[in-house]
């Protein structure tokens, strides 16, 4: 069996609360969790997900929620044949 060694992360008490929460119904706790994260990096040589600032700007997310509600709106038409989406602009 390899060694073992401790390590000490600090972390907010609430989401450390999350965390367990989220990896005790997985089957798992925080250390094995760390663990999967550590191996998945080393695997793949990076972090093993993306690690970004771009967030959408309010207007971006306006449209975003525009178009969701216009996707479950029954009322509103769709189209599938660009010929009848044109005719009906140029209506």
């Amino acid at each position: 069996m390899a060694s073992t060694t401790n390590i000490s992360i600090r972390m907010d008490t609430e989401l450390k609360s999350q965390a367990d929460a989220l990896f005790g119904e997985l089957g798992m706790n925080i250390s094995t969790a760390f663990n999967i994260f550590v191996r998945q990096a080393l695997r793949e040589k990076r972090i093993p997900f993306d690690i970004s600032l771009n967030q959408p700007n309010q207007e971006t997310i306006a449209a975003m929620l525009e178009a969701e509600r216009i996707a479950k709106d029954s009322s509103v038409k769709g189209y599938t044949d660009l010929d009848e989406l044109f005719a009906d602009l140029e209506k």
